[in-house]
């Protein structure tokens, strides 16, 4: 059964089978939307879209194209729905399927938004009310976070950046660690919210 939220100045349509957007997730997008004023020209990338409320929200009123990806086809089906409910058709497309085979060799794009599963596995059942998928992170909440670097690092524009979210500040020194030693892409900023933790990644200047 449908259910809708309010999301900023957005109605956003989801399922008991997706992840219920968050309205404390606003800030992602609202950073977002601040970053796309000095970004580089090209579209967003929104990595585990769920319903694409986030990357919806992070375009609006721009001219920016939206690509949102998952892996849930019942997710994909809702962020469709949404995408035309925002009048957002003729320039955002939704993609499902696994991050890193859905996007061609040379897209890039001047932001990319990610809101991986960061919930260590070990704590999943604290949230019974969530899908599985949606949420779980792995042993340390890493799993997928890692990938969508790793996607986002592969696909973004030269002064293009990737603003993630996790769930703590551990993880993002975690990451950090390991971005110090494998990736091209480092730790710019980090920002406390009122459920997780954002970061802004890019490209050495």
């Amino acid at each position: 059964m449908p259910s809708l939220i309010t999301f900023g100045p957005l109605r956003i349509e989801y399922a008991d089978d997706t992840l219920r957007p968050r309205p404390w997730t606003e800030q992602q997008s609202s950073w977002a939307h601040e970053l796309l004023e000095d970004a580089p020209p090209g579209p967003v990338l929104e990595l585990c879209a769920g319903v694409g409320h986030i990357g919806l929200l992070a375009v609006l009123g721009t001219d920016r194209g939206l690509v949102c990806v998952d892996s849930s086809a019942s997710a994909c089906a809702y962020a469709r729905r949404n995408v035309a409910a925002a009048g957002r058709d003729d320039v955002a497309e939704v993609r499902h399927g696994a991050m890193d085979t859905v996007l061609m060799p040379e897209e890039r794009f001047a932001l990319v938004i990610a809101d991986p599963p960061w919930v260590p596995t070990d704590r999943t059942a604290r949230f019974p009310e969530d899908p599985l998928a949606s949420i779980d992170g792995g042993a340390d909440g890493l799993d997928v976070a890692r990938t969508c670097v790793e996607v986002a690092a592969r696909h973004l524009l030269r002064d293009g950046v990737l603003l993630l979210q996790l769930g703590e500040r551990q993880q993002v020194d975690a990451l950090a660690r390991e971005l110090a030693e494998t990736a091209e892409l480092g730790v710019r900023e980090v920002r406390d919210g009122a459920g997780g933790v954002l970061v802004l990644l890019g490209r050495p200047r």
